[in-house]
């Protein structure tokens, strides 16, 4: 069983409300609701009776409670003796990561890393291309991949979602003739842009996934964009069209030889964990749309 679908459980369990529960966690509301609900379909069982005042336990989620806060002591008593050892933590961590996923995802968060292992020395390493990582270039890889190298373990934090992005000054000017951005390197037009948009001109095409943010955020055309990347952009609304989701994700990952060592697998637990505390936003669920 999953402990973070019990840390959820629990919060809702002496908060009540979704709310209420949210700011316990730190998460947003609808956050709670989506992984109480999975959790309860994976479970077969209901756990709460959904009234007009809150979130009251059934029957069965009264019998889990006693079980999930037994647990929850435990992972209390082993974090405090992880946390023992790790604030001892010290030495150079290299982190690689493209430059998008580095400024968005990770760097709002990195004062808190310094904040819990003041003695490890973060380096980031910004790059387009890879790194090497059975050459040592670095400790620790952020990737956007389907299938990561097999010297390499992780996980699979969250599936990466799109959309079609562009400006609002652009949609209301351009209702008919359509206007896109594309990669350097397609050399065809791609799915979306055949479905939706078969008579559109390419207006542009670049190799960065910064500049066609920057050149959809100018009135230049319509842009697929990793959604991460295209919400919460002052003036950029997504356009609302089915895609076919991708096959890739967002990856943590380490070399093989370095599972063991306690600087890379602290940087690699904290890197997981403040990837999924921005599902939302990486799998598009807020998403401010333009109707199609």
């Amino acid at each position: 069983m999953n402990w973070d679908d019990l840390r959820i459980f629990l919060a809702l369990s002496r908060a009540g409300t979704l709310s209420a529960a949210g700011l316990v966690l730190g998460v947003k509301h609808s956050t709670i609701s989506r992984r109480i609900n999975a959790f309860e379909e994976t479970l077969g069982t209901r756990l709460f009776e959904r009234l007009s005042e809150g979130y009251v336990m059934t029957q069965a989620g009264e019998n889990l409670f006693e079980h999930a806060v037994i647990m929850e002591e435990q992972a209390q008593a082993v974090n405090r003796k992880v946390f023992g050892l790790d604030a001892q933590l010290k030495g150079t961590l290299n982190v690689t990561s493209p430059n998008d996923v580095l400024s968005r995802l990770v760097v709002p968060h990195i004062g808190l890393f310094k904040r819990i292992y003041p003695a490890i020395d973060l380096q980031l390493i910004s790059t387009a291309g890879l790194v090497d990582m059975a050459a040592r270039q670095a400790d620790i890889a952020l990737r956007i991949t389907d299938k990561p190298a097999d010297y390499l373990i992780g996980k699979k934090v969250l599936p990466l979602r799109h959309g079609i992005y562009a400006s609002r000054e652009y949609l209301a000017k351009h209702s008919r003739q359509q206007q896109v951005i594309l990669w350097r390197s397609e050399t065809q037009n791609p799915e979306w842009m055949q479905d939706h948009f078969p008579k559109a001109h390419i207006n542009m095409r670049v190799d960065d996934a910064s500049t066609m943010l920057a050149c959809a955020q100018n009135h230049m055309g319509l842009a697929r964009l990793a959604c991460f990347m295209g919400d919460n952009v002052e003036g950029l609304m997504r356009v609302d069209l089915a895609l076919t989701p991708s096959t890739w994700g967002i990856w943590v990952l380490s070399h093989v030889d370095l599972r063991s060592t306690a600087r890379v697998r602290a940087g690699r637990e904290f890197l997981v964990d403040i990837i999924e505390q921005q599902r939302d936003l990486i799998e598009g669920l807020n998403s401010n749309y333009w109707p199609a």
